[in-house]
């Protein structure tokens, strides 16, 4: 048996939309800036895709601008707004956004910018009265993501960009891990910007989108043709843009039925895993993405235990431990606190539309084993 239980790196590719980008390699190739037909069958389909992430997110199509991934709308969205508005130099996000977020940050201190990263709770949560507390005259830009990539819970951005737009700042939140799999609204939440990605949806990637609500004054970070509205300059990417389109088109018919079947999957192996082994769960057990399980088991390797579930056909990822051998535990999770004797055994199981009641049952069946074996070979005390 093979069990995919990753879908927060990425998402497989929905066969429905690899059949609508196929015409679009050989048939439709034509440039989209072409004024002759062949280009202007192209440009309609990228404009009937813009129309379908406008709707799904309660924009107007002149708000969306298609990236090559969620990474570049996020530089774009950061980087843009602050090179436009050099009057205000001051940046506030959280200790536990993404790293092309925090990367984004770190660079544009160096550029002569002031960021305040905020700290946040046990649970993961920013507080909205810390980002209150945070804001000076010189603020130019909020940016707290939806949801966090790894331990799932789902930050309060109705009041954040409630706050933002109160005092005339700008609203930037990172909705990669949560467009299509809870409801967003740009409006209900006061964003001047959203990033949003297609491979985290069941499309294809090398290709994401910004929503840049109409009047946000912001630089391109790329300059060339002038393609999309002069914010990103670069041939368009014609067969992704489409499979974006229609990756969207499912996940809006499937997403309250996916929701409901994630939320009873993600319990049932969250209080399984608790029943069965000694560990804590990362995140709010309830303020969290439908698909997210994030625990951590105690005195045991995270990365050995990813090696042996791998070995039993489980595919999962390690949100606690180092990348590479110079490097430390998640900064999530030191963030939140996770204790030393937990912080190095975590796992992320992430679920998808596929997963099913029988694969959570093999995954309980099988974790306990692999770490009764890991506990004999080499425990960590």
């Amino acid at each position: 048996m093979k069990i995919y239980l990753d879908h927060a790196a990425t998402t497989p590719l929905e066969p429905s939309v690899l059949e609508a980008m196929k015409p679009y390699f050989c048939n439709f190739f034509g440039n989209p800036s072409s004024t002759h037909s062949f280009g202007k069958e192209t440009k309609e389909a990228i404009e009937d895709t813009r129309y379908k992430i406008a709707r799904f997110l309660g924009a107007n199509e002149d708000e969306i601008v298609f990236t090559s991934s969620g990474t570049e709308a996020n530089n774009l969205a950061i980087k843009g707004v602050c090179f436009a508005n050099k009057n205000k130099n001051h940046i506030i996000t959280s200790q536990i956004e993404h790293h092309s977020v925090l990367e984004v940050c770190h660079f544009l201190e160096k550029e002569g910018f002031s960021v305040t990263y905020l700290p946040v709770d046990s649970y993961g949560f920013v507080s909205p009265d810390d980002v209150k507390k945070a804001i000076t005259k010189k603020t130019i830009l909020i940016s707290i993501m939806h949801a966090n990539n790894e331990i799932g819970t789902i930050e309060d951005i109705e009041e954040i960009g409630k706050i933002a737009w109160e005092n005339d700042i700008y609203f930037h939140t990172d909705c990669v891990q949560t467009c299509s799999h809870i409801p967003l609204d740009v409006n209900s939440i006061n964003a001047d910007l959203v990033s949003i990605s297609a491979h985290k949806l069941y499309g294809p990637k090398g290709v994401g989108a910004l929503y840049i609500r109409r009047g946000t004054r912001i630089k391109p970070l790329l300059h060339g043709g002038g393609h999309e509205k002069g914010l990103r300059s670069s041939t368009e990417n014609t067969p992704g843009i489409v499979g974006f389109g229609k990756a969207i088109e499912i996940a809006e018919d499937l997403m309250q039925d996916e929701i409901k079947k994630l939320t009873f999957l993600r319990d049932k192996l969250i209080n399984g895993i608790m029943e069965r082994v000694s560990a804590r769960l990362n995140g709010h057990p309830e303020k969290r993405l439908p698909c997210n399980v994030n625990v951590s088991i105690k005195s045991i390797n995270g990365e050995k235990l990813l090696l042996y579930l791998d070995r039993e056909g489980i595919a999962a990822s390690s949100a606690s431990a180092c990348s590479s051998s110079n490097e430390g535990p998640s900064h999530v999770l030191n963030a939140i606190g996770v204790p030393e004797e937990f912080i190095y055994g975590s796992i992320r199981f992430t679920l998808g539309r596929k997963t099913s009641d029988e694969e959570i049952d093999y995954v309980l069946d099988v974790l306990p084993k692999i770490v009764q074996k890991i506990e004999i070979a080499s425990p960590i005390r």
